[in-house]
């Protein structure tokens, strides 16, 4: 059966009752400037969460997007400055971020790739992969690949697993990594052959993106179950966001229910400086009080490491929380 489209304009969220139509206008610059796409499951969930909803705020665009901070930049984390060859950010030793699409299924309002992915992103070529793969083949000091983007699970099976296999046959590395929002809010992409091409020699470990109960549909439940079961090791990544999950008993139940999918919490974001995301982003004292709330109350598996990534520095630091 083929899944429904996804809502790619301002006139499918309005018919999907997602805005309402006297938006259009409003929003007509934001959708010229920034992606839209939303998988018609996603779009269903939203509309029975409501407007106001966490679910809502991450995925339905907002005229709060055209307004940028002096101090946000369109490469928040600097990822330009550490890449050697197209597609690729070598910033730490032992490990590298390939980038082989820049497109997504859904996108996310406050991302902090925003001015570089969309419909019509560049995919890497046949020849710039080879010379992403040269590249690691050269630089023994590489243990780890890291596939972001875009989205890397957008690949088709076929393309997934010839990319992994020919990672896997570098005899340095050691470790591979996916970090995807795919499993939780496209999870009708994760098919038999997927996972097929997940289950490697070498660790495939598969970090999904969430950043709100509310997103653990029962299809996601279903799809994360799947990829457990079948032996892929699973760690979670948050961004924190104001109006989503910047309150304990949010980020406590999205904790908790990462560890009840079998999924270990890894990462908690601080919002990057990406333009038109201010309306997304805490204090850093607020994250850090929140944080400290979390360890207090919380389950020794329910802690992420809180990380700052920033642009001028080695890449993320933990974020120090004071106990109270």
């Amino acid at each position: 059966m083929t899944a429904p489209p996804s809502l790619r304009s301002l006139t499918d969220l309005a018919e999907a009752g997602l805005i309402a139509p006297e938006r259009l206008a409003e929003l007509a610059p934001v959708v010229a400037r920034y992606a839209l796409a939303i998988p018609a499951g996603l779009a269903q969930a939203i509309a029975e969460a409501g407007p106001d909803s966490a679910l809502a705020r991450q995925f339905v665009p907002s005229a709060a997007e055209l307004t940028t901070l002096p101090e946000e930049i369109t490469d928040p984390i600097g990822d330009h400055a550490h890449s050697p060859v197209k597609g690729l950010v070598h910033r730490y030793p032992d490990r590298v971020l390939l980038k082989p699409v820049h497109a997504c299924p859904v996108y996310c309002r406050f991302c902090f790739r925003r001015e570089h992915v969309g419909p019509g992103g560049e995919s890497l070529s046949e020849a710039e992969m080879a010379r992403v793969l040269a590249y690691i083949g050269d630089h023994r000091e590489i243990w780890e690949v890291v596939l972001s983007g875009g989205d890397p699970m957008i690949l088709s099976a076929r393309r997934l697993d010839a990319l992994l296999g020919a990672l896997e046959a570098i005899p340095h590395i050691g470790s591979l990594r996916i970090h995807s929002r795919v499993p939780v809010l496209d999870p009708a992409r994760i098919t038999p052959a997927v996972i097929a091409a997940l289950r490697r020699s070498k660790p495939v470990w598969l970090v999904i993106h969430a950043n709100h109960p509310d997103e653990f549909t029962a299809a996601a439940r279903a799809c994360v179950a799947s990829l457990a079961d079948a032996g892929v090791p699973l760690l979670s990544q948050s961004v924190l966001l104001k109006g989503v999950n910047d309150d304990l008993a949010t980020l406590t139940r999205l904790m908790r229910t990462f560890v009840a999918n079998r999924i270990k919490p890894y990462y908690l974001h601080q919002t990057d400086m990406a333009p038109g995301t201010a309306h997304f982003r805490t204090s850093l004292d607020e994250g850090r009080a929140l944080v400290a709330a979390l360890r207090a109350t919380a389950s020794g598996l329910c802690q992420p490491t809180y990380v700052l990534d920033a642009p001028d520095g080695p890449g993320k630091r933990p974020i120090d929380v004071a106990w109270g």
